[in-house]
């Protein structure tokens, strides 16, 4: 997937998550995203960077 911006059903496939997980997320704030309009949008970058926050937090409470 190339798409420097993906919406929730392209982000659920590359998160490997069911939609309903994404806008879980999307609704605590819990994960890096923006609207346009009534479209919920999510930039690979700042998923990529989530990712390795989220990674690096759990290496550091173990």
């Amino acid at each position: 997937m190339d798409k420097e911006v993906m919406n929730v059903k392209e982000i659920a496939d590359y998160l490997g998550l069911h939609t309903d997980t994404v806008y879980d997320l999307v609704r605590d704030n819990a994960i890096p995203h923006f609207k346009i309009g009534k479209r919920i949008l999510f930039s690979k970058e700042a998923i990529e960077n989530w990712i390795r926050s989220q990674i690096m937090d759990q290496s550091e409470n173990q």
